[in-house]
């Protein structure tokens, strides 16, 4: 599937608009909390030593802008510039909802900036789809991935899914029904920052991206690059952060009575981690395309010419 020129400028345009709202919220920050480290121990969970004011980002926002810095790029030559567009569109329309119901005027005015943009990338992929043949020197269609590669990438994103919604299902056990709530509405109670995903509505979007990316990597589908290189971004990024948290504070050592599912979690994490990177390293490397031209078919050989007598 081929977008069009127009299309592609278009959708590179929205990506850096995307990237310049996360990169002002991410300088903010910054400014915030000077240059140290504690950003980043603060995105990737531990609050308890801070004294500044809280952040108004999270871990998901420096890998959001990751991802519109690379859809751009895929938008302007890629052939996967329609289904990268789609893809980091549909998973920013799917983190952002949240942001609707946010306390703070310049969290909701950003929500809705941003969640016009994603929704406006959705469609430009949509909508911008050539109807004629490509431009010279250019691919018609974007190749299918490996099989090797493809299989094993899906086989870790229904693993990495299917052990996110156990812990999710675990912690609806675990906790009282109003918290449990609140990890998908994002309650007061949680003191989350002004642009943060509830966790488990960040568990849920990012079990059924696994899952998408999962489906289309055992089709061998065109988008399974697209799909399932964000999910391995996001997996990858959840599990740092949940690891460099784990190591940290040592949370299996200080609360003895929930050692077991520390450590579980602690473990659960570190796979997560691993297993986002193998899935980038595996659909980081382009699909084998087939060649639209086949080789001629094998002629016999020419009977012998007649020659007439006295030659």
């Amino acid at each position: 599937m081929t977008v069009t020129r127009t299309a592609r400028l278009t959708g590179a345009a929205l990506c850096a608009a995307l990237a310049l709202v996360t990169l002002v919220w991410l300088l903010r920050d910054l400014a915030t909390f000077g240059p140290t480290a504690e950003l980043l121990w603060y995105w990737a969970g531990d609050h308890g030593f801070r004294l500044r004011p809280a952040a108004a980002t999270t871990l998901v926002d420096p890998l959001l802008l990751a991802a519109y810095a690379v859809t751009a790029g895929v938008a302007l030559r890629s052939p996967l510039a329609a289904p990268a567009m789609a893809a980091t569109g549909l998973t920013t329309v799917a983190l952002r909802l949240p942001g609707l119901w946010s306390s703070g005027v310049d969290a909701l005015v950003s929500t809705l900036l941003v969640l016009g943009l994603a929704a406006a990338l959705v469609v430009t992929a949509a909508a911008g789809r050539a109807t004629g043949p490509g431009t010279p020197g250019e691919p018609a269609a974007p190749a299918r991935p490996r099989t090797g590669p493809a299989v094993a990438a899906g086989v870790l994103c229904v693993l990495a899914a299917l052990m996110w919604a156990a812990w999710e299902i675990r912690w609806a056990t675990l906790l009282p029904v109003e918290y449990t709530v609140g990890r998908y509405t994002g309650g007061p109670s949680l003191l989350l920052p002004a642009l943060a995903v509830p966790p488990g509505w960040l568990n849920a979007v990012l079990v059924l991206l696994l899952l998408a990316a999962a489906l289309s990597a055992f089709a061998r589908a065109p988008h399974a690059r697209p799909f399932g290189l964000l999910a391995g971004l996001l997996l990858a990024g959840v599990g740092a952060g949940g690891t460099a948290a784990a190591l940290r504070l040592n949370w299996h050592t200080s609360v003895p009575e929930l050692e077991l599912y520390s450590v579980a979690y602690d473990l659960g994490c570190g796979f997560a981690l691993l297993a986002g990177l193998v899935v980038l390293l595996l659909l980081a490397r382009p699909g084998r395309r087939r060649s639209p031209y086949r080789p001629a078919a094998a002629l016999p050989p020419a009977p012998p010419a007649h020659r007439p007598p006295g030659w």
